[in-house]
């Protein structure tokens, strides 16, 4: 594997950055670097901007309206935009619920959904986890019985992330409880605005409404939404899966954050030295540094393998992504000491500078840190990926 770019690539990224340097709102970009909270608007906004310049889908093919780009491309293109400091795309509409459409999905919903989600005309959610199955996802119970030409769908998910802004959700659901529990689940899409939707808040402890519980009480959905084949739906939710956990490993987003790390804490003086000076501390951030190395090589050597779904090698880039987010975070905690103790909403919100008179920077790090938590769960909790690394790669 040749680890220098060409030419005609390094000429890629220049684009990517002029792109960026023109068009990347620097307001977006001070919330971004700054840890600041995003609103619906702002990762609206940025879609379409993306979208006008067809670059919203990276890894789509031409003939739905990605930019055919090579594996390579849109590891640049990903890189350059967390390095810039851009919002992300979410990724419950571009990077799960559209390659699973595109596989399995019929023509009358490509046609109608690829579209909206290209041009965020529809926000997406996602309706897997249950209070009763999250590593165990298919004891899912939320049933959908069909009726003629609806299903009529009763149940609960939680943890749905941003299901208050939601359009659309997409649903596993169990549509055969006398089979083995993975042979009776099929994959619904569900409109959030059908009569019977309740989406309740679950507030965290930074008071962030980022995640929600979803009820559903006989809601009543066209046959027509069903993607695939009645419970086959297990399978479309592994595939989709495989995109989730090669998106979480967020390479870019770790070096935006190992360099605000290397600031912060040069930052952090006593006298003439600094605290990237002392040697316990700089050799954690130079492990880090290290481990985020490989995890890009490996990243790059999964992407340019990739022909149709993600294999098991997802969940490699999953654990080791997550894990190194969590040390970054920790680390900036570590840097900051009392200073991160200080929580202050309005400064969160981007309201007006931090009224303690602490330090703008470490504000919001203990709520980053305790929201970076989660990333060890979600996607497949990193215990589940690892019994999947041992037994289909390691064959043990």
């Amino acid at each position: 594997m040749d680890l220098n770019y060409s030419r005609e690539e390094l000429a890629f990224r220049d684009s990517v950055r002029a792109f960026l340097d023109a068009q990347l709102p620097s307001a977006l970009q001070r919330k971004v670097s700054g840890h600041l909270r995003l609103v619906k608007d702002d990762y609206v906004r940025w879609h379409r901007i993306l979208a006008a310049q067809g670059w919203a889908a990276p890894g789509w093919p031409v003939q739905y309206g990605g930019p055919g780009w090579t594996p390579v491309q849109r590891h640049l293109f990903e890189e350059e935009c967390a390095r810039a400091g851009a919002p992300p795309v979410l990724p419950f509409g571009v990077n799960m619920v559209a390659p699973v459409l595109m596989a399995f999905g019929n023509e009358a919903q490509k046609a109608y959904y690829l579209p909206r989600i290209l041009n965020c005309d529809d926000w997406w959610c996602q309706g897997y986890s249950e209070p009763g199955a999250g590593s165990d996802l298919a004891a899912l119970k939320t049933s959908a019985t069909r009726e003629g030409e609806v299903y009529v769908v009763n149940g609960q998910k939680t943890w749905t992330t941003l299901a208050q802004y939601a359009d659309m959700i997409f649903c596993l659901v169990r549509t055969d409880s006398g089979v083995r529990k993975q042979e009776g689940i099929s994959f619904l899409l569900i409109d959030m605005h059908s009569p019977g939707v309740t989406v309740r808040p679950i507030r965290m402890l930074d008071l962030e409404h980022e995640v929600n519980e979803v009820f559903f009480d006989n809601v009543r959905v066209p046959v027509a939404n069903l993607v695939g084949e009645e419970n086959r739906g297990w399978t479309y939710a592994k595939y989709l899966l495989g995109h989730e956990r090669t998106g979480i490993a967020a390479v870019g987003r770790s070096k935006r954050e190992l360099a605000f790390l290397k600031r912060y804490a040069l930052a952090q003086r006593a006298g003439d030295a600094s605290l990237l000076d002392e040697p316990l501390f700089a050799a954690k951030v130079a492990q880090l540094e290290i481990e985020l190395m490989a995890l890009e090589m490996t990243a790059l050597r999964v992407l340019a393998q990739e022909c149709q779904a993600p294999g098991p090698e997802a969940s490699m880039l999953k654990v080791r992504g997550t894990d190194i987010q969590q040390g970054l975070s920790e680390l900036m905690l570590e840097a900051a000491g009392p200073m991160a103790l200080a929580f202050d909403p309005a400064y969160l919100d981007g309201q007006r500078e931090h009224s303690s008179g602490g330090d703008d920077a470490a504000a919001p790090l203990a709520g980053y840190y305790f929201n970076l938590r989660k990333t060890s769960i979600y996607g497949g909790a990193n215990e589940i990926q690892r019994n999947i690394i041992a037994q289909m790669i390691l064959g043990l």
